[in-house]
């Protein structure tokens, strides 16, 4: 069939032509967004789930549902070699313009604020004797400008303590929103990357927020273990969000996804078309698309057959070791792709779901205590995540039965 009309979209947090199976997350969001802006209290939103099952893109699509409400929205990605202050910073700037034309005087000043919390750093070195933390005076850095044109204010969210810094930088923005009668929604992405401070700070500035009733949302997404991080920073994080875990899509909603893309471009699949792509792709979003846009290409006609399907399968496939499976086992060094592939290994017998640690070590021989090191470095790469003490499962679908089919490559 002609590539030049094919619909399906395997890239990083692309949008698919058919958003399926999400159907519910947005209504509940709908519903969150207008007891906001009814001044009802609310909480902060975390989507959780493994890669590839489509966090970044529903994450956009809240963000849009906000925007249509007229909201200020901001969105940013966190990164573990970088604090929050930049970013948010950044974030709030193009929220703040989305509301200024209401209110620009109050919109400047708010602005002036969100300057200040950019460009003020603290400096926290460990003390010499002790090994404590001591906390010396903050310091403005003078060789980076956010891009806002406004002065920076002083005295308000430019103490140099986060937590206090950014309680009084949202109280501000949100303030701006409710003047206006909006809200305002920030969304993080990889929110499992924030560094323990900012974590901290955030959920706090979050708790302040709502008990102030103010209308402001974070909506963050991560991997499945984003909500022990959050729980490690602040006990109450349990109550402060709203936990909403994304998985694959059922067989009802992976079939729509590929066709209904299909038929706007008068195009459809067998049911035994169908049949083989499920069993291929188990549902995950990310695999629907890679499979979709592989088939499409080599089917010479409508509909597209099973036959179809087994002859695209290699291409999908060898795609997806590239620039999905391969582009993270290349991150790993060679003691912790030692450790991946034992995971591996126990994880055939185990449907490739969560081994013990334990076992991993009675597999290659070693004390569990030698073995620390590669697990650690792996949580820390976001490639592995432990659901519980002592068991660890892969943060990628089928990044087991891909280890098992490359094995010593």
């Amino acid at each position: 069939m002609d590539p030049v009309r094919n619909p399906y979209a395997p890239g990083a947090g692309q949008r698919p032509p058919e958003l399926a199976g999400r159907d519910r997350e947005l209504e509940a969001f709908d519903v969150v967004l207008e007891r906001l802006a009814r001044g009802r209290p609310e909480r902060s939103v975390v989507l959780t789930g493994l890669r590839g099952v489509g966090k970044t893109v529903l994450l956009g699509a809240l963000r849009s549902a906000a925007v249509r409400r007229g909201w200020g929205t901001g969105k940013l990605e966190a990164r573990p070699d970088q604090p929050l202050r930049r970013p948010l910073a950044a974030a709030l700037h193009q929220a703040v313009r989305e509301l200024s034309g209401r209110n620009p005087d109050e919109a400047a000043e708010v602005l002036g604020v969100v300057k200040a919390f950019a460009l003020r750093a603290s400096s926290e070195p460990a003390a010499a004797t002790t090994g404590s933390r001591t906390r010396t005076a903050p310091k403005m850095r003078d060789r980076w400008q956010p891009g806002i044109d406004v002065p920076a204010a002083v005295g308000r969210a430019d103490s140099g303590d986060v937590e206090i810094d950014l309680v009084e930088l949202l109280t501000d923005v949100a303030g701006l929103a409710a003047s206006a009668g909006r809200g305002i929604a920030i969304c993080i992405d990889e929110m499992q990357d924030l560094g323990a401070e900012d974590v901290s700070a955030l959920c706090a500035a979050c708790h302040e927020l709502s008990q102030q009733g103010l209308p402001l949302l974070v909506v963050g997404a991560g991997l499945p273990h984003l909500p022990a991080v959050l729980s490690a920073s602040k006990s109450y994080s349990e109550r402060l969000f709203r936990y909403v875990r994304v998985d694959a899509l059922e067989r009802e909603q992976a079939d729509r996804a590929l066709r209904s893309p299909a038929q706007e471009e008068e195009a459809d699949f067998t049911p035994e078309a169908l049949d083989a792509l499920f069993a291929a792709t188990d549902g995950y979003p990310y695999f629907v698309q890679a499979y979709g846009k592989a088939v499409w290409d080599v089917a010479p006609t409508s509909p597209v057959t099973a036959e179809d399907v087994a002859v695209a399968a290699p291409q999908a496939e060898a795609e997806l070791a590239v620039g999905f499976f391969g582009s993270r086992y290349e991150r790993a060094t060679p003691a912790e792709r030692e450790y991946m592939r034992a995971m591996a290994d126990l994880g055939e017998q185990a449907g490739d779901g969560a081994v013990g640690t334990a076992e991993v070590a009675t597999l290659l021989g070693r004390k569990p205590q030698s073995l620390s090191p590669a697990r650690d470095a792996l949580l820390k790469k976001g490639l592995v995540w432990s659901a519980e003490r002592g068991r660890i499962a892969f943060t990628v679908p089928h990044f087991g039965r891909y280890l098992r089919r490359h094995a010593g490559e």
